[in-house]
């Protein structure tokens, strides 16, 4: 039997996404309010509410920013990803934003004048200013070191540390019992304020949206403080934290226990000894290239509706498999205006990243949406990014650039061969990936089958599939109407085997047939350009496929550990 310490689980825990329901009563209070009174000013549900959806936002527009690699790849401070695990593990992590809600409403229970506060009191701005300086920032240092004694570590404040990768959601990633702590140290100053006579409905919301702005920045693992503004006024650092300062304390855990103001921890003699040092390291070498990725995956955006699926716009949404949400709709238009503005201004940008053993790999993405190769006056723009791309690999130094989907496409530009030819000097190895493709296909397919029908028969892909096959003596439909098409690739397969390639034109000649094959079962051109890096090969992977290669290639990825999902 577990034995859970006290107060480290959330009453709502078990609710899931009925959690929600909590706002109701605000919600409706606050609606009947304005009702029968018609006054916005003085409704405090709705301002409650109001408050916790701002500050949802900014928790968002700031994991937003920090997953834009494009604008970040070069001010990260821990330089691994966010995986699914942390991801999963900060699924709940509005938590605290309901809990606060709950208590300022009770709050206005208690105290009711809290509700009735005026719109603006400039007294107020610079009491509560001095009040989180007296009592905020000690009282927060104070009870953070005492999280970090060796019970209420282990039980309780080891949950938020339990994230690898600082990201503004893991601000929400503690214990029932830490957020409460911290809502004493967010809630004294406001109570203190207003107790003094000096509170106002801007005050409250300057003072929160502020707090959460600068622990967000804390924990947005981007370096964004100039070393130079600690230079030119060297008191600043003991007033304002950065990210490098708050993730020596995440990394480090014995010393930079307070807010966001060093000064408590110079108080305290619990400041870092490389504090400074790393941050200038950090910010000076911001603006430089880092390190060079051995391989990188060439995409495009699929359609405007994937596009809002990006890790920058939502990791969670990210993080799952695709699937339409309704409540992705309202983003559309916004999607919309981007898709036109990438159209027009945007280059080849960096999307994600992994490490596989000591290797980076990458995915860039060229800009430009699915449809959008279809459009015959569009196709050249399209070469030309992924001409770029190729380019600026080739540059860099970069091992292999495996193409995705449509960056590969024949009528587009020959299967990759366009940019091979016209640039013969190539360092980097262009790859299709589509001998993988094909490879895993053909081992999925049970060893005893004698008869398949293939769909998309006539197409690089398919043409690879049906040789192999044919020689395999496996009775290959193919289902085409081009029939010169058909012919040609019959005559590429040895003489003996060319009867078991047969023209197929209605979907009815698969009625007989045990094993159906569509274009698109497996996407593996990703995993293509992975194994030729893997293996060294120095050769560019593009045109047609060699059916010779199949066998080699699937022997190198099984090799490499890399199966597909099906298999057992």
């Amino acid at each position: 039997m577990v034995v859970v310490a006290p107060l480290s689980s959330w009453p709502w825990e078990n609710l899931g996404s009925l959690k929600y329901l909590l706002y109701g009563p605000l919600l409706a209070n606050g609606f009947y309010s304005l009702y029968q009174d018609g006054n916005i000013l003085q409704n405090w549900c709705l301002h409650i509410l109001l408050l916790s959806i701002l500050r949802m936002g900014i928790h968002v527009a700031w994991s937003s920013y920090s997953n834009m690699l494009f604008l970040t790849r070069n001010r990260r401070i821990l330089q691994q990803g966010v995986d699914f695990k942390q991801i999963d593990m900060e699924w709940e992590w509005d938590n605290f934003l309901i809990l606060h809600s709950l208590m300022a409403s009770m709050m206005v229970y208690l105290f009711p004048w809290l509700g009735n506060l005026p719109l603006w009191n400039t007294k107020g701005l610079i009491a509560i200013l001095i009040l989180h300086v007296g009592i905020a920032e000690p009282l927060f240092y104070v009870f953070h070191r005492f999280f970090h004694t060796h019970y209420l570590f282990t039980h309780y404040h080891s949950l938020h540390h339990s994230s690898p990768v600082p990201q503004s959601f893991t601000a929400g990633n503690a214990t029932f019992l830490e957020h409460l702590a911290w809502s004493l140290v967010i809630g004294a100053p406001i109570l203190g304020t207003s107790l003094l006579g000096y509170g106002s409905t801007t005050m409250i919301f300057c003072y929160v949206l502020v707090f959460d702005f600068l622990r967000c920045l804390g924990l947005s693992n981007v370096e964004i403080v100039p070393h130079r503004l600690f230079e030119a006024v060297p008191i600043l650092r003991y007033l304002l934290y950065t990210p490098t300062y708050h993730t020596l304390h995440r990394t480090e855990k014995g010393s930079n226990f307070c807010l966001f103001m060093p000064l408590f921890d110079a108080i305290g003699n619990t400041v870092h000894k490389n504090s400074w040092e790393l941050h200038k390291e950090m910010s000076s070498t911001a603006g430089k290239n880092g390190k060079v990725p051995d391989f990188v995956f060439l995409a495009h955006v699929v359609d405007i509706t994937s596009s809002m699926h990006a890790p920058f716009v939502s990791r969670f949404f990210a993080s799952r498999p695709f699937v339409t949400k309704l409540s992705l709709f309202p983003l559309w238009p916004i999607a919309f205006i981007v898709m036109l503005v990438m159209w027009g201004r945007s280059k080849p940008f960096l999307y994600s990243f992994y490490n596989l053993r000591d290797w980076l790999h990458q995915t860039w993405a060229v800009p430009r949406f699915g449809f959008q190769y279809f459009l015959p006056f569009a196709r050249e723009g399209i070469n030309n990014h992924i001409e770029e791309a190729i380019l600026r690999a080739d540059k860099l130094g970069v091992k292999v650039i495996s193409l995705a989907a449509l960056n590969k496409n024949e009528a587009l530009n020959g299967g990759g061969t366009l940019f091979v030819e016209k640039h013969p000097n190539l360092r980097v190895r262009v790859v299709h990936g589509n001998t993988l493709t094909a490879a895993v296909i053909l081992n999925e397919i049970p060893k005893d089958v004698k008869e398949v029908f293939l769909t998309g028969a006539t197409s690089k892909l398919g043409r690879a599939i049906a040789l192999y096959l044919c020689r395999r003596k496996v009775r290959v439909l193919m289902l085409t109407l081009a029939t010169e098409r058909f012919e040609k690739i019959q005559k590429e397969a040895p003489t003996e085997c060319q009867s078991y390639l047969v023209q197929v034109t209605k979907y009815q000649a698969a009625r007989n047939c045990k094993y159906t094959m569509s274009r698109g079962v497996v996407h593996a051109c990703h995993a293509g350009g992975v194994v030729h890096h893997l293996e060294g090969w120095t050769h560019h992977e593009v045109g047609a496929l060699d059916v010779d290669r199949i066998d080699l290639v699937w022997e190198a990825a099984l090799k490499h550990g890399l199966k597909p999902v099906s298999s057992k």
